[in-house]
């Protein structure tokens, strides 16, 4: 109730005389106040006319779907994630925002994972069991493996001391030497190799081996490649064409670097040229050498220029390995990883992109079959690193010069690194040399295979963290996985943002794949991951589960907002419920520009209901003032009804 009275400014009225500050607050003395904003303290003019409101503030935006073919962006209610395939590779761990949010190409993040382990993801729409490998050969300190037929039989030369040969079940020495090689190399009919000082040649059918070179400098390190049809090898920091010798000294070399503690580590070719890589220290380069038919003789093969760094390094980063494949990619391993070059298919120089994994020992050979790339490396599942390779798909280019890649077969029961890795001859067996050292001595070395049918036991897909583009609370409700489950079984298990696992549920032939709900982990989550585990058959070790996609379903955590209309008594004199009288002429006025002021910064403000005990921050959306009473009685009759608006925050 208000009172239109002529007295003077009282005592009750001064401590409504303050500053405007948005964090103050009111405490009752004396006039018992209804509520308080920021400090300001009001009587509430509740009546029918005028009541108090509250209501819940829209929180979810309207859905636009701008897109020519509806998808999930045109449902309702839930928040929704669904992947229907994992052939771009690993490496995402949170798929908001994408890595690369300005690539143009076809695979992105809704293509990839965060890790895996014995599965298969590079068939587009499924994702299925890698086969089995198991150790075929112990050896003492194999390096290098080449794949090759002998009699039309799908064979493996190894290097391990000796030049072995070594198909799924048997091994023989095909040169079985005093001294150490070095490296060795195929035609596809003959094995050359390096010795301390000499060049041989060996049918891979057997025989005796012929010396080709002898050289009278002392070889302390070696590579050689069959490539364009003729044998390139380095001796120290010298690089030979090697063509039809007879035992003689060695030819005049192609090149000499002029460090002489230079090491020549592999050759290969590509395009229009014959590469050469090699390291001195911290640094390594790529040479070229392009063939050139000048000073040639009438009707003889084009000979090798002169070496030419085709692509530098950076600085501690070591070269191992080169592999050309397809004659357009030139794929290189090093102490850091694995990149890839394209060859400029006019000059023969090398346009060279980022690491596509990060490994902690060199990369030393690779394997290829269409347009796959296999390399040796470990493999880890987190807590635990296994010898094994790795897979690198050169069809899907996910950014500039970065392919998709995924861990692929690996030795179940060796922890440590891999070496070399080659097909067993002609088949898709991917054989690799295992060492639980992880580096080039010491540890258990052995020679392992895949299996032609087996599946392994069990493999997993981990999701990348999944957060719908904001790092609000959601909660994770539902779940659904698509495939086939009549072989084998597969686990779902939700994953917490710091790694941590939940089991969720288990498909199989007799439960099927229904939609199931998400207990773990509970309450409001930034993000979280989806495991699925694939286990094999348990009757037939050849067949097992096929998981094409999921669909993931959340309902955003957002604390709600509430909309607070309250109408407020505004006048120069006024009276609590226990009938004090407050006020001074010209308060009303004072009042109203305090609260417009508060409006203008545009800032929080601190919401006090004192009737109930509620307190908390908001926002003034709008102030309304009503003046109800006209000049009288030499008062100025400011005062009236304000209807104050607040969204809480």
């Amino acid at each position: 109730m208000a009172y239109d009275i002529t007295e003077g400014r009282s005592s009750e009225a001064i401590a409504v005389d303050i500053g405007v500050t948005n964090s103050a607050s009111w405490t009752n003395n004396g006039i018992d106040y209804d509520c308080a904003v920021s400090g300001i303290p009001f009587l509430m003019g509740i009546n029918d006319q005028h009541p108090y409101e509250r209501q819940t503030v829209q929180f979810r935006k309207n859905q636009f779907d701008s897109q020519r073919d509806p998808g999930e962006q045109s449902l309702s209610t839930w928040w929704m994630r669904s992947q229907s395939s994992f052939h771009a590779g690993y490496g995402v761990k949170y798929y908001d925002p994408f890595a690369n949010p300005f690539s143009t190409t076809l695979a992105s993040n809704s293509y990839r994972f965060d890790n895996s382990m014995g599965v298969n993801v590079f068939n587009f729409g499924q994702v299925s069991l890698l086969n089995r490998t198991s150790n075929i050969l112990a050896t003492t300190s194999a390096v290098h493996l080449e794949s090759v037929q002998v009699s039309g039989v799908d064979k493996i030369a190894m290097l391990d001391s000796d030049i072995k040969i070594v198909d799924a079940t048997t091994s023989s020495t095909l040169v079985a030497h005093s001294t150490a090689i070095y490296s060795f190399a195929t035609d596809g009919n003959n094995v050359y190799y390096i010795d301390g000082g000499n060049v041989y040649k060996k049918a891979l059918t057997g025989g005796s081996s012929t010396t080709l070179y002898t050289s009278s400098t002392s070889v302390t390190s070696s590579a050689m490649h069959w490539v364009k049809q003729r044998l390139v090898a380095s001796m120290n920091n010298n690089l030979y064409e090697l063509a039809g010798g007879t035992g003689g000294a060695l030819p005049t070399p192609v090149y000499t670097h002029p460090n002489t503690s230079w090491v020549w580590t592999d050759i290969d070719e590509a395009g229009p040229a014959i590469y050469a890589s090699g390291y001195a220290g911290t640094n390594s380069a790529i040479y070229m050498f392009v063939l050139t038919s000048t000073g040639a003789s009438a009707g003889s093969m084009p000979v090798l220029t002169s070496g030419i760094v085709a692509a530098q390094l950076p600085q501690g980063e070591v070269i191992y390995s080169l592999y050309s494949h397809l004659g357009t990619f030139l794929v290189i391993g090093t102490n850091k990883g694995v990149r890839v070059a394209q060859v400029d298919q006019a000059t023969g120089y090398l346009n060279y992109g980022p690491l596509l994994v990060n490994t902690s020992e060199p990369v030393r050979g690779f394997a290829a079959r269409d347009s796959y790339v296999w390399f040796g490396s470990a493999v880890s599942n987190g807590t635990t690193n296994y010898s094994g390779t790795w897979r690198i798909d050169l069809s899907d280019e996910i950014d500039t010069l970065r392919y998709a890649t995924a861990q692929d077969v690996y030795a179940e029961s060796t922890v440590g690194g891999a070496f070399d890795v080659a097909f067993l001859g002609n088949t898709n067996q991917v054989a690799f040399i295992a060492n639980t050292s992880g580096s080039t001595s010491g540890g258990s070395l052995g020679l392992w295979l895949t299996s032609a049918t087996e599946l392994i036991p069990t493999g997993y897909i981990q999701t990348g963290q999944i957060r719908y583009n904001t790092l609000e609370g959601k909660n994770f409700k539902r779940v659904i996985g698509r495939g086939s489950f009549n072989k084998g079984s597969m686990d779902i298990q939700t994953v917490a943002q710091d790694g941590t696992l939940y089991e969720i549920i288990q498909y199989n032939p007799a439960l099927g794949a229904p939609e199931v709900g998400i207990a773990t982990p509970s309450g409001s989550q930034d993000s979280m991951g989806l495991r699925f585990v694939l286990n094999r058959d348990s009757t037939d070790n050849t067949t097992g589960p096929v998981f094409k996609g999921y669909q993931l379903k959340a309902i955003p955590a957002t604390p709600r907002s509430r909309m607070i209309r309250v109408p407020l008594f505004c006048y120069d004199f006024e009276e609590d419920k226990y009938n004090v009288v407050l006020g001074y002429e010209g308060r009303a006025w004072e009042i109203l520009q305090q609260l417009e002021t508060l409006e203008n910064l545009g800032d929080v403000v601190t919401w006090q209901d004192l009737r109930t005990g509620e307190t908390a921050q908001a926002l003034i959306e709008e102030i309304s003032f009503t003046n109800h009473t006209p000049p009288d009685r030499r008062l100025n009759g400011f005062g009236g009804l304000i209807m104050l608006t607040l969204r809480t925050v």
